[in-house]
Parts: structure tokens; sequence; C-alpha cells
């Protein structure tokens, strides 16, 4: 039997075709199960009244997540949200959430900040990806 992960795959909306490469890695990996609680730019919470509903809002996803997987673009450098997920999952809950980057296609440097957050560091490979999740949701 394959255990399902809980993941939030904090990415950022401009970047939205990283997002769904990733879902399409993790939908093909084999013996591998999960579920998805992050925000899609289609999703009714991007449009929460204001920051502080959104950030609620993320919180509530994230709550029930073994890992959060952040894409790990230089772009989330100056990404306003992707520190609020980082700070959230480092801070915002009773034990922290492990946070996996994921280094994308073909980039050659990643966000500092998301560097110095994650608990792993990971390829963009389906394998190194999933061998990352269960290690950090044992």
């Amino acid at each position: 039997m394959v255990k399902t992960r809980n993941l939030f795959i904090s990415h950022s909306w401009t970047y939205g075709d990283a997002y769904d490469r990733l879902c399409g890695l993790l939908n093909a990996a084999p013996y591998f199960s999960y579920r998805n609680y992050s925000v899609p730019s289609n999703d009714p919470i991007h449009n929460a009244q204001n920051q502080r509903l959104l950030r609620a809002a993320i919180e509530r996803q994230m709550t029930p997540c073994h890992v959060v997987v952040i894409i790990a673009g230089v772009y989330a450098t100056y990404s306003k949200w992707i520190n609020e997920e980082i700070s959230l999952a480092k801070t915002g809950f009773l034990y922290a959430k492990p946070v996996l980057a994921i280094t994308p296609w073909g980039a050659q440097r990643i966000s500092a900040e998301v560097r110095q957050a994650a608990d792993l560091v990971v390829g963009w490979n389906t394998s190194s990806i999933v061998q990352g999740i269960r290690a950090l949701s044992p």
C-alpha cells in the first residue's frame, strides 16, 4: 500500500507552467500518491479581499500538509507570498513543516532565501522529487 503524502506546492502564479509541469511529474510517478493542497491561480483564494485573509487561507491549506514543496527559481527571491509561505511553514504551526526546494529545470541558481529555508534541495526530475518528499515525510 502506498502512503499518500499531503503537499502544499508553493509557486508563483506568474510561473504557473512550472507548477503544471511539476504536478504532471508527480501524477506520473510510479508508486507515489499525494494530495495537492496548493493554491493555483484559478482558486477563489486568489481573490481574497486583503492580505490578511489570503494569509489565513494559505495557512488553512497548509495545515494538513506533510511537506511544503517550493519551486525555487530565482524569481522566488522577489515573491512576497513565497516568503510568507516559508514563514508559515517554519513558524506558523506547533511543529515546523519541512520544506523541499526544487531547482527548476535548466536553472543554474535558486533563491538564496529558499535554499536557506529548505530542509532538502533536489533537482528537477521525478525520482529526486519523490525521494525528497518521502525523506521529509517518512
